[in-house]
């Protein structure tokens, strides 16, 4: 009995133990299962191997280059399609730090306003001084911008015939002055009404002699601001020699967003601190309020009166102005530091953290209400406890790109894409591309000004560029390789006669996708150009231009985003 007692035994044993291994791994496996249907059911989007920016819902070919696209893979880490995992070093050494989104107290920063712009030469203080006769400048005293004149002062000597007519009038009049006295203070009036005071005319008459130039004076003190005649030049009478400003006043001229105008006003209180004073607040009012919004920038222009007896503001300072809103910050409000802000021209991002536990990202768009200090007010896209990247966003942003996931600069569009130059082909005869060549200095000039942000050297250096094209022959050239070339010209000639620098870069965008196509499919250039693309030119439709050096200089925002771009092509 025991013998068999123990076989029992020994068989229920191993019926619990083949349960516990062999049911717990059927169990799993049917788990496994499960999970694989469900991840089946998700949406399968595809992309491209070499364009990993385009992203669709179903296969087929790359709008850019026609090769199929592939299954994109969430993520061998389990991340959604537009998330990015950084790595803790990656995190540390771009000191990437992360916030919580919560409620603003009803007191944080009460309601303050914060806006950015330029100190500006008051127009209301300027004034032209003209010559009150015509003639030719013999000397030109103040030939400079920025030099500082006095009332009185000596500005200009100036030759005039018809003055020297009139001093042989005066002289011949003034011999007949008993017997007719009318025509002697005819000619008298005529010499005062080109400024010529008393003691003049009367040193003119006592000594009897006709002087041959006469000094135009100062009538008011001031900055020369431009210096609009030479010296040797024929001038007209009325016609401006100089323009000067009183800077004794200046603007501070703001850019207010167009959710922040209803809480403007004229009158208004306003603090101005500028960058050169950081330490000190200028009080000021709100004297003018733009009653035209720009449509490109979506700002009005807010301007303040300043003081300046102490010439401490420069035009072109840079400066931020603070005011009182009508509306105070609530509790229910949702604010977030300003650093956290992408700001593309058409839309705001955020980067939020999307895991807790781990450097997990992705890209957030948001509306953004008024701009309170070094805060700005969070109106839609974000809920209180979500947490978003308030330092090193750009780093996220780069590092997402960079994977070909939805960034500030790659919107993830799956439209169709243009072909990207390189493979336009064009076929162009060798006499041709060695004319060719001769375009590039003029087109590289202009290119300079644009940088500069000189609209007149912009105007210049087109008319040279067009010129130059205008020189090579075209007829034996195929109708595309034709249109392109009488496209180019079109642009550069419009350029050349505009003398607004906004137009003239709308045209030079035109003419770069048309010349730049040309000159990537010709030999021999020297030195070597590159071919750079900004992506936020062209209202955020990209733009490129043509340089001979790799570090970027823009030419569609010159100073103000003068390192935006980077390197797509070599023309070598």
């Amino acid at each position: 009995m025991k013998k068999y007692i123990i076989y029992i035994a020994l068989l229920i044993a191993g019926l619990v133990l083949g349960y516990v291994f062999f049911g717990t791994s059927s169990e799993g496996s049917a788990n496994t299962k499960n999970v694989s249907d469900t991840s089946e059911t998700q949406i399968q989007m595809w992309t491209c191997s070499m364009h990993p920016q385009i992203m669709q819902p179903e296969p087929g070919d790359c709008p850019i280059c026609g090769m199929d696209l592939i299954p994109a893979e969430s993520s061998a880490e389990g991340l959604a399609m537009n998330e990015i995992k950084m790595t803790e070093n990656a995190m540390a050494l771009a000191n990437i730090q992360t916030t919580v989104v919560g409620n603003a107290a009803a007191s944080d920063a009460d309601g303050m306003i914060s806006l950015s712009g330029k100190i500006a030469a008051n127009e209301e203080n300027n004034s032209v001084q003209a010559s009150y006769f015509d003639g030719r400048i013999e000397r030109l005293n103040v030939n400079y911008e920025g030099q500082q004149i006095n009332r009185g002062q000596l500005l200009a000597t100036i030759y005039s015939p018809n003055l020297v007519a009139a001093q042989q009038e005066l002289l011949t009049t003034a011999s007949l002055k008993e017997s007719q006295p009318a025509l002697y203070k005819a000619v008298r009036n005529k010499l005062k009404n080109w400024k010529l005071s008393d003691q003049q005319i009367n040193a003119i008459e006592s000594s009897g002699n006709v002087r041959d130039n006469f000094p135009i004076y100062a009538t008011v003190s001031g900055t020369v601001s431009e210096v609009m005649a030479r010296e040797g030049d024929y001038v007209k009478q009325g016609q401006p020699i100089l323009k000067v400003s009183n800077l004794n006043s200046v603007w501070a001229e703001f850019d207010a967003y167009e959710n922040q105008i209803s809480n403007l006003k004229e009158g208004q209180k306003i603090k101005v601190v500028a960058n050169a004073y950081p330490n000190k607040e200028f009080d000021a009012s709100v004297s003018f309020i733009d009653p035209l919004l720009n449509s490109t920038t979506r700002t009005v222009t807010v301007r303040a009166t300043l003081k300046n007896t102490e010439d401490l503001f420069k035009p072109g300072m840079f400066v931020t102005g603070k005011l009182k809103g009508a509306m105070k910050a609530t509790a229910e409000t949702l604010t977030v530091p300003a650093s956290a802000v992408m700001w593309t021209g058409e839309r705001s991002l955020v980067y939020i953290k999307t895991n807790p536990n781990l450097p997990v990202f992705e890209m957030r768009e948001v509306t953004i209400g008024n701009r309170n200090g070094e805060f700005y007010t969070i109106t839609q896209g974000l809920q209180n406890g979500d947490e978003i990247v308030t330092n090193g966003t750009f780093t996220v942003d780069a590092a997402a790109q960079l994977q070909g996931k939805k960034s500030m600069m790659n919107q993830g569009k799956t439209g169709k894409e243009t072909m990207p130059m390189a493979d336009m082909k064009i076929e162009l005869s060798a006499s041709f591309q060695k004319n060719f060549t001769k375009v590039f200095s003029p087109y590289l000039q202009m290119k300079d000004a644009f940088v500069d942000s000189d609209a007149a050297q912009v105007s210049i250096f087109a008319k040279a560029t067009s010129k130059s094209l205008k020189s090579i022959e075209i007829d034996a050239l195929g109708k595309m390789e034709q249109s392109h070339i009488i496209k180019s010209i079109e642009m550069l000639d419009a350029i050349a006669i505009n003398d607004k620098l906004e137009n003239q870069r709308a045209h030079f965008v035109i003419l770069n996708e048309n010349i730049i196509p040309i000159a990537m499919n010709v030999g021999g250039v020297d030195p070597m150009l590159y071919v750079q693309k900004c992506p936020m030119a062209n209202n955020n439709k990209g733009a490129v231009w043509l340089s001979t050096e790799q570090d970027i200089r823009n030419p569609y925002y010159g100073e103000q985003m003068m390192t935006c771009g980077s390197v797509i092509e070599e023309i070598k």
